[in-house]
């Protein structure tokens, strides 16, 4: 992986070795990737906003890897919770308690990452960048699986 041999990746590489983090990747996330993908995503770019504002960028990079760490299918109505978007963050939480010791900037992150869809508000600006960067990176992730889908039909209906 890119960022292993970095000071990123020495920040989140006991994450990354937990067998559960790992099953993250069983999930499609935001139609174009997988949950590990995209919080692996929200991690980095939240690490690198945090470190060029002087906040602390070890919890948002720790936070960001966990800020999905839930392991149910959220787009079949069968398997996910009621309130899944409201309700995903403390289930995350709970999920990331049991595997790790968290402070309380990541805690913050984690359980408030869906402001302002969920009316807790951030106390950090760490959560701040964090909750910006997901909601980024999840338009990103949806565009990028457009434009594939886009393409697809293209050349389907062009060339078949």
């Amino acid at each position: 992986m890119k960022y292993m041999n970095t000071e990123f990746g020495n920040i989140i590489k006991d994450i990354l070795a937990n067998e559960t983090v790992q099953n993250l990747r069983c999930f499609k996330h935001h139609y174009g990737s997988n949950r590990y993908e995209h919080c692996l995503s929200v991690a980095y770019n939240s690490y690198k906003i945090c470190k060029f504002l002087g906040l602390d960028h070890v919890s948002a990079a720790r936070a960001g890897v966990l800020h999905d760490l839930f392991l149910y299918d959220c787009e079949n109505p069968q398997t996910r919770p009621q309130n899944h978007i409201t309700n995903h963050p403390k289930i995350a939480l709970e999920n990331a308690e049991k595997l790790f010791i968290l402070n309380d900037i990541e805690k913050d992150i984690i359980l408030r990452h869906m402001w302002p869809v969920t009316f807790s508000s951030p106390r950090y600006l760490e959560t701040l960048v964090v909750t910006f960067v997901d909601k980024y990176c999840a338009i990103k992730e949806w565009s990028n699986y457009c434009k594939y889908s886009m393409w697809s039909w293209y050349l389907n209906w062009f060339y078949i």
